[in-house]
């Protein structure tokens, strides 16, 4: 299965708007057009990449059966704070894409962060007039 960074954007933000106290399970984080399957390889790779805190399935029949997940870690959250935007996460994928850069976490954070501090900068400056 393909990595795909907009699911990981889709299930960052489930998480964080689900989690509470205990383990989300598979029927919780469900996702209008998404299988099992790949909600769960998403949470499982979030999980190796250290955005989530914890990541266990279940198998039955060769296929997952059950898997649950728990709260997103503090680099989950940064990072799901850098693309949360829409028009920063649209700003993201198009300066990859265009600059023929690879979809990686490292990368998507160097780029969602720079757009970030352009746009910051762009404020501070209509704000005090410079």
């Amino acid at each position: 299965m393909k990595r795909d960074m907009d699911i990981v954007k889709r299930v960052l933000l489930v998480i964080e708007e689900k989690y509470k106290d205990v383990a989300l399970y598979d029927w919780e984080l469900s996702i209008d057009d998404l299988d099992k399957q790949t909600i769960a390889y998403h949470c499982k790779i979030l999980y190796d990449g250290g955005l989530i805190s914890d990541y266990k399935a279940q198998y039955a029949d060769g296929e997952i059966w059950s898997f649950g997940v728990s709260s997103l870690t503090w680099e989950g959250h940064d990072f799901l704070d850098k693309i949360r935007d829409d028009s920063i996460w649209s700003k993201t994928k198009e300066t990859i894409k265009s600059k023929g850069l690879p979809m990686t976490l490292d990368v998507v954070k160097v780029v969602a962060s720079s757009i970030i501090e352009i746009s910051l900068k762009a404020a501070i400056q209509g704000t005090l007039g410079i």
